[in-house]
């Protein structure tokens, strides 16, 4: 029993050594977008930070692939289709499906169970992370985030004898209240993308994205609604996209409108201190829509614990404090959120706020048609009265989930 007892310890040594000396000297690929050059310079310098400060004898080398419209996607996935992928991408939480369905992508699970780093992001975030893969597992390490928030002019609330809105009924009484004077009190995006402010409308009633044919779910479209045909938004409403929405903000033609922290330096600029945002604020529920910027490692990578070291890099350590003062995103790390730059930056905060309730659509094959088609079409027609709210959902409903 001793013998057998001490020939296990010194496999247990000679497996410990070996994972060691594995991950001594180790090249992890990495491929990522940059939306200009500021930022893939910022990210080759994070890449530099990490291999010299790393202390394992991992290196990093990163490789930019455009965008492309969303091409990206496309890009890594006919790559690791055909054994050429990276050990490590960034990511859009809404290309994990397919991925996932082709074995592609790495299980995180194991490697998150012992981090330190996990308790260091929100639960409601990993919940996210798991609705997209298979409901079980964590495929998406999160990185950075852009919560949609409502921004609003105090000098307008001021001249209505407002206080920030702190519950839903409270903000539709502010939307009629604000509507006087050539001015609209809610800046409402019928077109595509609308279907994200939409959400909290829904959510607001005590709805969800689960069905949206329950009475709760319609009686919040009947709110979207009720503001377009009471004259509490533009009368351009049910076509006006991001660019309409911003600038009938910014020309003083609407009191609030919807959008997140990188509308935040043109609002600043435009009108100085009199602008300021709030969380959408609660009903019955509460939710907001997450834009994201993630990163995952695929399930080929020949280093796996190596490519976590740069997973958790970014996600909790000095590669989210840069990415997020430089791109200006809504960091996942509550360490890095505490940071007095993000909590001095009072839209920082506010996005901070409403991270808790934030969350994205469900992750289908029919989602984009709906976002791109569907949901702009059927939406307008309820707000131009040519549907009824019920009608619309039910069309919602059957077209998401068919």
């Amino acid at each position: 029993m001793k013998k057998l007892l001490s020939t296990l310890i010194a496999l247990i040594m000679m497996l410990s050594v070996a994972s060691f000396a594995y991950a001594e000297d180790v090249t992890i690929n990495y491929w990522f977008w940059a939306d200009n050059d500021a930022y893939a310079e910022t990210m080759q310098e994070m890449i530099a930070d990490f291999n010299a400060t790393n202390g394992q004898g991992i290196t990093v080398v990163g490789e930019q692939v455009p965008w492309d419209g969303g091409g990206y996607s496309n890009t890594v996935f006919t790559a690791a289709m055909g054994g050429g992928g990276p050990d490590v991408a960034s990511w859009k939480l809404t290309a994990t499906p397919s991925f996932v369905a082709n074995d592609l992508l790495e299980p995180l699970d194991a490697f998150l169970q012992d981090w330190d780093g996990y308790s260091e992001i929100e639960s409601s975030l990993w919940d996210v992370m798991r609705e997209v893969g298979d409901g079980e597992h964590v495929y998406v390490m999160p990185w950075n985030t852009q919560v949609l928030y409502v921004y609003y002019r105090p000098s307008m609330f001021a001249d209505a004898g407002l206080s920030v809105p702190t519950t839903y009924q409270e903000f539709l009484d502010a939307c009629a209240a604000l509507t006087k004077d050539g001015v609209y009190g809610f800046g409402m995006r019928g077109a595509r993308g609308g279907q994200e402010p939409w959400g909290s409308f829904i959510y607001a009633r005590g709805g969800t994205f689960a069905d949206l044919t329950t009475p709760e779910a319609v009686q919040g479209m009947q709110d979207f609604i009720d503001l377009f045909q009471k004259g509490y938004t533009p009368p351009t409403a049910p076509s006006d996209g991001f660019s309409q929405i911003i600038d009938n903000f910014k020309s003083g033609l609407t009191a609030m409108t919807v959008h997140h922290i990188g509308s935040s330096a043109g609002m600043v600029e435009t009108f100085g201190d009199d602008v300021a945002a709030f969380v959408f604020p609660a009903g019955e529920g509460q939710w907001t829509s997450m834009g994201d910027t993630e990163n995952v490692m695929f399930a080929s990578s020949a280093n796996k614990e190596a490519a976590f070291q740069w997973l958790a890099y970014l996600a909790t350590g000095k590669g989210q404090e840069t990415w997020c003062k430089v791109t200006g995103n809504v960091p996942v790390s509550s360490s890095v959120k505490a940071l007095d730059e993000f909590q001095s930056n009072p839209f920082m905060k506010v996005s901070i706020e409403g991270a808790p309730y934030a969350g994205i659509l469900p992750v289908l094959d029919t989602t984009t048609e709906w976002i791109s088609s569907i949901w702009p079409s059927t939406v307008q027609q309820a707000l131009l009265g040519e549907i009824t709210a019920q009608e619309c959902m039910d069309i919602l409903q059957a077209e998401l989930y068919q």
